[in-house]
């Protein structure tokens, strides 16, 4: 069976995960404790990050773009890029934009300070840090209503990795307690389409020891 690599609280691993769900592609699932720097992992990927693709035949993809495009390529038989040239620019564009924007804004922030720092006894969060990431998300929240709002999903009529990046990210934002969901209802409704997708469940399962997510966390209906 085939393997992928990753940890709890990465939101490119959760991503990988709710595609490779989406396409009916069984997997199992190792949790890499990263920082640990293992020599057989980084052996895989010297880069030393999850999620890490290993398939049945011994193929190694690493990175969560790469490994995306790699699923979409070889596993084609439900689309998640899109189906026009224009409409993958745009799921592309929005990808980038969570995985990216997002990501250095909000998810950072939250999980260094409320996760790596409590779990490997690095002092203290940095309350300015927690403060940057209640601030910035709401204007990503207003972004996702907004696109919600006009279209079916984010990136047009058809539901994405778009959609499955923005969702990872929230669901470890939400899971920390990070996500005011009062500001933006539109994207509260997007979010709770999201949760109620097959694919989304295994991910609001998890439960790390020592740290509880708030009531609403996997409530398809907060």
């Amino acid at each position: 069976m085939r393997v992928l690599f990753h940890s709890w609280f990465c939101p490119f691993s959760r991503k990988i995960r709710i595609m490779l769900a989406e396409k009916g592609l069984e997997c199992e699932l190792r949790v890499e404790k990263t920082w640990e720097r293992r020599t057989e992992f980084l052996m895989m990927n010297p880069a030393g990050t999850v999620p890490l693709l290993l398939e049945e035949d011994g193929t190694i993809v690493a990175d969560s773009y790469a490994i995306a495009e790699y699923l979409e390529e070889v596993y084609p038989e439900v689309p998640l890029m899109g189906p026009t040239p224009v409409n993958r620019a745009e799921v592309r564009r929005l990808l980038t934009w969570f995985d990216v924007k997002f990501n250095r804004e909000v998810t950072q922030h939250l999980v260094s300070e409320k996760v790596m720092k409590r779990f490997l006894g690095m002092g203290q969060p940095d309350s300015s840090a927690i403060r940057a990431a209640a601030h910035n998300i709401r204007a990503h929240l207003d972004y996702i209503g907004y696109l919600a709002d006009r279209r079916e999903w984010l990136a047009g009529k058809n539901f994405s990795v778009a959609d499955i990046a923005a969702a990872a990210h929230l669901s470890v934002a939400d899971y920390l307690g990070g996500v005011p969901w009062e500001v933006n209802d539109t994207a509260k409704t997007w979010y709770m389409r999201v949760k109620s997708r097959p694919s989304m469940r295994p991910v609001l399962k998890d439960f790390v020891a020592g740290l509880r997510p708030p009531k609403h966390y996997a409530q398809l209906d907060f």
